[in-house]
């Protein structure tokens, strides 16, 4: 979790975004622990409850879950879990709207895979 915080949104969704990140590169691996609302607020000079929301964030959604005493760890499933979600979020967020364009377009789904795969620049219209 080495990345720099931007202005895009707010620094407690992109904790979370971060540290589902390191999840899902296998940074951070099932059962291990993950920084402390502490070490985040130090590592990247933020205020230990904007850290705190990421992570709760994250506890609600079952990718973390808290030791007591030790502190946070990655839940079993969490890769699965974050996957998941950011499929269906990629589904909604980018291809319907491919579909949509593509379709007023008068492109077909042959023409649209082909283009994904590179085998066609521009379709002759």
């Amino acid at each position: 979790m080495n990345e720099i915080l931007t202005q895009e949104k707010s620094i407690y969704l992109q904790i979370a975004e971060m540290i589902e990140t390191d999840i899902l590169r296998g940074i951070l691996l099932e059962e291990e622990r993950v920084p402390s609302t502490n070490e985040l607020a130090k590592q990247y000079a933020i205020n230990p409850a904007t850290a705190a929301k990421g992570i709760n964030i994250l506890v609600e959604e079952g990718v973390l879950y808290k030791k007591r005493g030790i502190g946070m760890f990655v839940a079993e499933g969490a890769k699965e879990n974050i996957m998941g979600r950011r499929r269906s979020a990629f589904y909604e967020n980018y291809i319907k709207t491919l579909l949509q364009e593509a379709r007023s377009l008068g492109l077909d789904r042959e023409q649209v895979i082909a283009m994904i795969r590179g085998q066609e620049e521009t379709p002759e219209p």
